[in-house]
């Protein structure tokens, strides 16, 4: 301890040292000064710098006693080699931990990343029995128990369709494939997806597409219109419907998606599109997940669409997609 405390302080020591040694160099050249009154200075100084030292010595040595006294800290851990400067002390045992943390996340990642194919695999292998159970299920002839087979069916399939999504979503950079989408026919597959929930609660649609085409990729577009269309068929009325607008408002192309169900509570508005918010009204709906808005928030953003709510409690909501201009988008994207 004396050993690191000694090196530590050197450099004040070494100060101390050279004054004295100029004092003494400065008596010898001038005679004027006595050089044994000097000496006898010299002498004195030297006494209560080391008393001095003597005293300032178990404060000084308290913080390398603690740092000795702490393993694997990540605010200071112990001198990994003693006599190293405290400079070394501070820069080793911080970077150490550090690095020890960095390769604990990296493992962490790889695993989570593991993970994360496993479950797309899976996914993809439960889709073949799923087809194979829809096939079984058109085979039915009875026509009620058909129909809620159809439903249990499509409700696994959108459970299956949204984690596929979601899990795909931290690399949707990588999949985007942005050309001029035909609205109709994506439209109309979505709702013939939905088709045979819609029968069952007796709801129609109502399309008009005075703008039939966006720039949009077509994959990531259709699943955002997929959580909008399952979303009002879930909290539409019977007997309703469910109008689907496209129209140009200040040079771009809006697409309204507009229910007439039990609305969304003002409250609640600000927060639809919040990971696993379902509501605040009818917070004992188990049905509802709080997962569809929220991906389909999520997966607009890269395709630089925004999505707005306006809803009145007990008259419906309407849902609009604002698309970005063409030259805008090819900006944003760089091209």
């Amino acid at each position: 301890m004396i050993r690191t405390f000694l090196k530590e302080r050197r450099s004040w020591l070494l100060v101390f040292v050279l004054l004295q040694l100029l004092a003494l160099l400065i008596a010898y050249l001038d005679s004027a000064i006595p050089y044994s009154a000097m000496l006898y200075y010299v002498f004195l100084s030297t006494v209560l710098f080391t008393i001095f030292v003597i005293v300032r010595y178990p404060r000084e040595t308290k913080f390398f006693k603690e740092l000795e006294e702490r393993k694997h800290d990540l605010d200071l851990t112990s001198l990994p080699e003693p006599g190293r400067p405290l400079e070394y002390l501070i820069d080793h045992n911080i970077t150490e931990p550090i690095m020890e943390l960095q390769e604990k996340s990296s493992a962490h990642h790889l695993r989570l990343e593991q993970e994360k194919d496993e479950l797309l695999s899976w996914i993809h292998e439960v889709k073949t029995p799923l087809t194979a159970m829809h096939l079984i299920i058109d085979r039915v002839e009875d026509r009620e128990l058909k129909a809620q087979l159809t439903h249990e069916w499509l409700r696994v399939h959108l459970l299956l369709d949204q984690q596929l999504h979601q899990k795909r979503m931290p690399f949707i950079e990588n999949d985007l494939y942005v050309e001029k989408v035909e609205l109709e026919p994506l439209l109309h597959s979505e709702i013939n997806t939905l088709r045979s929930w819609c029968m069952q609660k007796g709801i129609g649609f109502d399309v008009d597409l005075s703008i039939p085409t966006v720039l949009s990729d077509a994959k990531w577009l259709g699943f955002i219109l997929r959580q909008l269309l399952t979303n009002a068929v879930k909290y539409s009325e019977e007997g309703s419907d469910i109008t689907v607008i496209s129209r140009e408002h200040k040079g771009q192309t809006n697409l309204q998606v507009i229910d007439r169900g039990r609305g969304i509570e003002a409250r609640d508005l600000a927060r639809i599109f919040e990971k696993g918010f379902t509501s605040t009204s009818r917070h004992h709906d188990t049905a509802a997940t709080g997962m569809g808005l929220y991906l389909a928030k999520k997966s607009a953003a890269p395709l630089h669409i925004e999505i707005d709510v306006q809803s009145t409690p007990g008259s419906g909501a309407s849902f609009t997609l604002t698309f970005p201009k063409a030259n805008e988008f090819i900006e944003i994207q760089g091209v």
